[in-house]
């Protein structure tokens, strides 16, 4: 069985909330989490709740944050 999407919904794909990016959205976090995982990123809007990574992005916030979920895992807090 093919599943097509429908043309509006082919036409609304998002783009990421990087500024100058204009790739697909792979995931979406809370801005205040980002900024601080990646403080030298402009966004396109300051006052969004959401920050939507492309698969760059996101690629370098799981490096930035790697550490962090290690501890997390481990039960430790920084």
């Amino acid at each position: 069985m093919v599943f097509r999407r429908k043309k509006e919904e082919a036409e609304n794909v998002e783009e990421c909330s990087v500024s100058g990016c204009h790739a697909p959205v792979k995931r979406s976090f809370s801005s205040k989490v980002v900024n601080e995982a990646l403080p030298h990123l402009t966004f396109k809007s300051s006052d969004a709740k959401r920050a939507r990574l492309c698969k760059e992005h996101y690629k370098e916030y799981k490096k930035a944050t790697k550490e962090d979920r290690k501890l997390e895992r481990l039960g430790w807090e920084r």
